[in-house]
Order: C-alpha cells, then structure tokens, then sequence
C-alpha cells in the first residue's frame, strides 16, 4: 500500500480561511477542489433547475394530464436501495401533488432478482398492463430496456423512463428505448451538469418539474404548492447509498436531506431502520446512510423482497413501520452470514490463480455453483477491495429454464472503466456475453456457463491491454499529518456533521505513529496505544490482525470513543504504509 497526500492549493484554503471556515475544513475542502465558501452553500436555491434536465417538462406534462384524466400509473422500480427510495419518493411526490392514491390509480412493481432480472423486460410490461395501468414510469432502470419500452408502448401503455444509468450500446451507437419520454441526465443532448445523480434525485426533478406544471395549470399557487422537499431525507439515503458522485448539486440534496433527519422530519420507515440500526438520527451522518441503512434495504433486494423495503419507506404506520425495519435487519444479518462464506469462498479461489510469489492476474473473474446470486456484487466489491483488481464475481442463475446461466456482477479499481471493457469484450467475441450494462467502477453481466473461460481469458486480456504497474498498485489518497492541537472531539463531531462520500472523501490522515501496545480483540481486530507527536492516543484496525512494527506510517480517520461518560479521540485506522 502507498499512502499519497493530496495537494492542497494554498490560495485556496488562504480563501476558505478568510471566508471563516475552519482552518482544518479549509484544508479538508480546498483538497477536495473547493475554492470559495459560496461553493459550499447547501441553499435548496442554489439546487440546479429541473428546466435543465432534459424531458423533464414533458414528464410533468404526460403525469399532469394522467393525474387529470384519473388515469392509473404504475412505477417500475429496482430492487436496491436507489431503486426502493426513487419508488418511496414518487409514490409520496405523487400523492403530495394530488394524485389519488388508491393502488389501482398509483401502484408499484418490482421486478424479483431472480426471475425478472434487471430493468423493464417485455413480462414486466404484461404485468403492469395486467393490473390495469394507462402509464408506466420507470425508477432507477428503464433507458437500456429497448425491448421492454416497446413491448409496453405495443400494449398501450404510456412510458415514462427516469433512470440515471448509460445508455445501451449497439455497434458502438448510443441507443435510447423509443416512443417515450425519457428523463436521464446521461442521455444524448442533455445539458444538465450533475451527470452523477441517482435515480432517486431524477425522479425528485421529475416531481419538482410536475409541481411546476401543476401551478402554470391553475392546480396551485406559489403559496399553496405542497412542500415537496419533505422528500429530501428519502433523496439523500439513495443518493449515499447508490455511491454516486457527491458532486457539488449531489452534496446539497444530501446535505438538506440530513437537516431534516436531524430534526426527527423523516418518514416513520426511516426513523424505525435508524432504531434497528442503534443510530441516533440527531447525529445522522453520511456514514448512517450507507452503511447502517442502505444496507438493510438492500438485503431485501438482494434475499426477499424489495416491496419489504418499499413499504417500510412508504407506510406512516408507525407500529408497521417498526415491524418492517426488524425484518429487514434480520434479512441483513442473514445476508451477512451468506456474504462472508461466499467471501471467504471467493478468495481462495482468486488465490488459486497465482502463486503467492506472484502478482495476481490483472483482473479476477471467480465463479462457484454454491454462490446465490444476489450477493456476488458484495462479494465482488470485497475481492476487489482485497487484491485491487477488477473483480467479476460469478453465480448460476435461479431463473426457471435459465439454468445454464451465469449471472455476474463486476467492480473495479481507478483506471479501468468496466461497462466499457465489457463492451469491448462483446465485439470481440460477440455471443458471449448475452447482457451487460452499467458504469465505470460497477458492472454487471450474463453468460452462458459454457464461455466463462472465454469470458476471463477476453476481460484479463482487457486488463492486461488497459492496465499499467502503476495503476495496478494500491494507492490510497490522503490528508497529510494532523496538528494535535485538533485532536478533539468537538472537531471529530465538527467533521462528522459535513457532507462526505464517494468523489468528496471523507478525511484520512497519516504520518508515522509509535506503537506502544497492540492486542487483538474479538479475534479479528487490532487494538492499539499509540504515541501521536509525544502524546499518548488510542486506535483500532478493524478486521486487521497483523501486528504492526514498532514505527509506522498509518492512514486513519478521526472518532470519539465514550468510556465511563469520558469522550476520547481515537484513530480508526485505515491502511499501512508497507
């Protein structure tokens, strides 16, 4: 591992500084590519326009006259957090904005991991028509289902897609589904700028565009228009949770979401996964987010159901909203259990493909018949995580008369961009790869069992072609030293309240510390007693055994730990410099 201090840009943080930001945050910020306080205004104001986001008026239009002619609307939603939260907030937005609300006017689907797949498929349409739906809006999914926009336009449904994802790719053309509007900031000609939103934030402008329609159409006034921004809690969890890109837009819908969390203004589904989770929703974070949380979501999607998700996020019944959250986190600790025997699993055979003299191959492709198939994306990312290499983790699918199907899902390392070197795998070897799709860091793909070896040798021959020494050794980003005169708990607290995640990282330190004791506790964390700069601190490295020599340089982060009603800063430790 090689620890690399960011630069930070004097003018910068000199800037910050005279704007009255703290002098630790001005360095934090200005390494982060922010150069004047005015940028970390979090104002709903200074949200960008939904007349920016292309066919986002021509939804609000399509929904309005729906809502008008008492049509019935169905959402197609996916089944992880993005997904369940992007459906929470149009059924919600919906019912705000006057739709009626019984299920056969609004309703919901979700297609099942197993036997639908991913996205709106031609059985998916059938269904929606089935329960007697006129429009069909798609919630994080829909602009890669050609054949499912048509078949659904083919039975007379109306289609709206909102999505965030790529669009699909034949013969190196974008292709977008047709015969439909289409709200997704990644499609062709759209001029909004925050292309790293998730597919709840689009569905949220698709309803802040609806507002809008609904006041020019006499439905309400500027001061008679619901409150939509009640939504903001749900906006921010799927924003966190999906690890999009905390762009400057992004940060301030999960920064406004965190406001109203901590002021106890959430929806009861939110405030019972909080009290599962023994997270204080006072002290919400980005942290709770996506790893108390969304976690919990996920694993109905991912072992049961994500209606279970979807109704925990919708229902204001209190006592039905705390049911639910206890089943979902039951679902979690099972998808825990699942997820580290597939782990473990999964690295001996990575392991198995080198010698432990050598370097691994330059990218992981693991496959067992035991594997379930809604958990190899964590497992994936783990592997990924462990060997710092693209990881493509590999289950038979659960599809009735599909079982010749190899179901993968894919995450990789800075560097190597995954849908692309998917795409560039299927006009190599066309036929292999039956579907794929999805974004640089995160894939997705299915194959005949038959052409895995035909997969791995063509995705490592990718890699090998994509992929230099450099890009290829483990790196981690971070702060430099940290001044002891901020070692404190009120500025561990000062640092939690601020917005961090995927692109805006939280801080991580490092500089060479002493190690005065070590120990292990509970078998598979490292305890330590530091020296910092001549004064004694306490750390962990959780999930670490090794022992550590006596100096060391060490990246960490910054927490408070409460012993006896004393609360002390302790370093989590992150990595070693070795």
């Amino acid at each position: 591992m090689k620890i690399i201090t960011r630069d930070v840009p004097p003018r910068a943080a000199w800037a910050l500084e005279q704007g009255g930001v703290h002098p630790l945050l001005a360095r934090l910020f200005a390494a982060r590519g922010i150069t004047s306080k005015e940028q970390l205004d979090d104002a709903l104001s200074l949200l960008l326009p939904p007349s920016s986001m292309k066919g986002a008026a021509e939804a609000a239009r399509a929904l309005a006259d729906a809502m008008a002619a008492n049509k019935s609307i169905c959402i197609v939603a996916d089944y992880d957090c993005d997904g369940a939260t992007a459906c929470a907030v149009g059924l919600r937005g919906l019912r705000l904005l006057g739709a009626p609300m019984g299920f056969d006017r609004v309703s919901y689907l979700v297609p099942d991991r197993v036997t639908d797949g991913y996205g709106l498929t031609p059985a998916i349409a059938k269904r929606v028509k089935a329960q007697g739906a006129d429009v069909l809006v798609t919630v994080d999914n829909g602009i890669a289902s050609l054949d499912g926009v048509r078949a659904a336009r083919e039975l007379g449904l109306q289609v709206i897609v909102t999505d965030h994802h790529l669009p699909a790719l034949k013969g190196g053309e974008v292709v977008v589904p047709a015969d439909c509007v289409i709200v997704n900031p990644n499609q062709p000609g759209c001029d909004f700028e925050s292309k790293s939103i998730a597919g709840v934030g689009v569905m949220f402008y698709v309803l802040l565009a609806l507002r809008a329609e609904l006041r020019e159409r006499g439905v309400f006034t500027a001061q008679t228009q619901p409150k939509i921004d009640a939504l903001l809690p749900l906006v921010a969890l799927g924003t966190v949770a999906d690890v999009v890109k905390l762009d400057a837009n992004n940060r301030r819908l999960v920064a406004q979401g965190l406001k109203r969390v901590r002021a106890g203004a959430m929806p009861p589904g939110m405030t019972a996964l909080f009290n599962v989770a023994a997270r204080q929703p006072q002290k919400a974070t980005s942290f709770d987010f996506g790893f108390a949380l969304g976690p919990r979501l996920n694993a109905a999607g991912r072992l049961a159901d994500m209606t279970l998700g979807i109704e925990c996020l919708t229902t204001d019944d209190g006592l039905r909203a705390d049911e639910l959250a206890r089943t979902l986190d039951g679902i979690n600790r099972e998808r825990k259990a699942i997820e580290g025997e597939m782990r473990d699993q999964a690295l001996l055979l990575a392991e198995e493909m080198f010698d432990e003299s050598e370097e691994p191959p330059p990218a992981l492709i693991v496959f067992d018949p035991d594997f379930h198939e809604g958990v190899v994306g964590i497992v994936a990312s783990r592997l990924k995580d462990k060997m710092h290499r693209p990881t493509f983790v590999f289950a038979a699918s659960g599809a009735e008369g599909k079982e010749n199907e190899l179901k993968g899902s894919g995450r990789s390392i800075p560097g190597f961009h995954l849908r692309d070197a998917l795409d560039l795998v299927a006009k190599r070897h066309p036929g292999v790869l039956l579907r794929f799709g999805g974004h640089a860091m995160a894939a997705g793909c299915t194959i005949d069992e038959e052409h895995l070896d035909i997969f791995e040798a063509a995705l490592q021959q990718v890699a090998h072609e994509w992929l230099d020494a450099a890009t290829l050794q483990r790196r981690m980003e971070a702060d430099g030293a940290l001044d002891k005169q901020y070692r404190r708990t009120d500025l561990v607290d000062t640092l939690h309240h601020e917005v961090w995640g995927q692109g805006f990282a939280p801080p991580v330190f490092c500089e060479e510390l002493q190690i005065v004791s070590q120990r292990l506790v509970g078998e598979k964390h490292l305890a330590l007693k530091m020296k910092h700069q001549g004064d004694p601190v306490d750390g962990i490295w959780f999930g670490h055994t090794e022992p550590l020599p006596e100096r060391v340089k060490l990246a960490f982060r910054l927490d408070a730990d409460e012993w006896q009603g004393q609360r002390r800063v302790r370093f989590l430790i992150e990595a070693a410099e070795v």
